[in-house]
């Protein structure tokens, strides 16, 4: 089941809610729809990208828009909720809120964005699923090894660390057993040593 299925039996299932006279609140159905789709597993979303229910009209219209906000070094989802629940109009992507709304808003990842924007370089984004290479390991000694594993997370946390020469970023990773690892130079020197989950169908 990928994600656009998983929704639709949602969305029947609250109007069920509302026909039974026990209605969800908003908040409670984006709760809800959230939740299942975290659950969805990499494979079953990595046949799955949301831009592809866009008109190649509707995605020049929000690549462009992401281009300027990246310009702007604003978070282009944020703009976008900013407006909704400001009841601001969004120009050209307005469409967004009025054809596919949140819980579409809510799937688009940045490993989605990644074949209409070619030329950008991966930056790690929290929420995002990766994996992360054995190399980092301080006992990994041979940076050249094919025989490195390959170990699933997810980005918990994205900070800023500072040397004296640059300034880096620092990626907070959890893994699925519970444990915490901070790479660092995450977008720099490290970025060759974690992949977005979905790269591994591509390997």
């Amino acid at each position: 089941m990928d994600p656009s299925e998983l929704t639709a039996i949602l969305k029947a299932a609250f109007l069920e809610c509302d026909r039974k006279f026990c209605p969800l609140s908003d908040r409670q159905k984006e709760l809800v729809l959230k939740t299942a789709l975290d659950r969805l597993t990499p494979s079953e979303l990595a046949d799955y990208n949301p831009l592809e229910e866009l008109s190649e009209a509707e995605r020049t219209q929000l690549i462009a828009f992401i281009q300027t906000q990246d310009a702007d070094e604003q978070s282009w989802k944020i703009s976008l909720l900013n407006d909704w629940l400001n009841g601001r109009d969004s120009g050209a992507v307005q469409f967004i809120r009025e054809k596919f709304g949140f819980n579409w808003l809510s799937c688009v990842q940045p490993i989605h964005l990644q074949p209409y924007l070619p030329e950008a370089t991966p930056v790690l984004a929290v929420g995002d699923r990766i994996e992360v290479s054995s190399r980092l390991w301080e006992w990994t000694r041979d940076e050249n090894s094919e025989d490195s594993e390959w170990v699933a997370a997810k980005v918990i946390g994205i900070g800023k660390g500072v040397d004296p020469e640059s300034e880096f970023a620092i990626a907070i990773v959890q893994f699925t057993n519970g444990s915490k690892y901070e790479i660092s130079g995450a977008n720099e020197w490290n970025r060759y040593n974690w992949r977005y989950i979905e790269d591994k169908a591509e390997n």
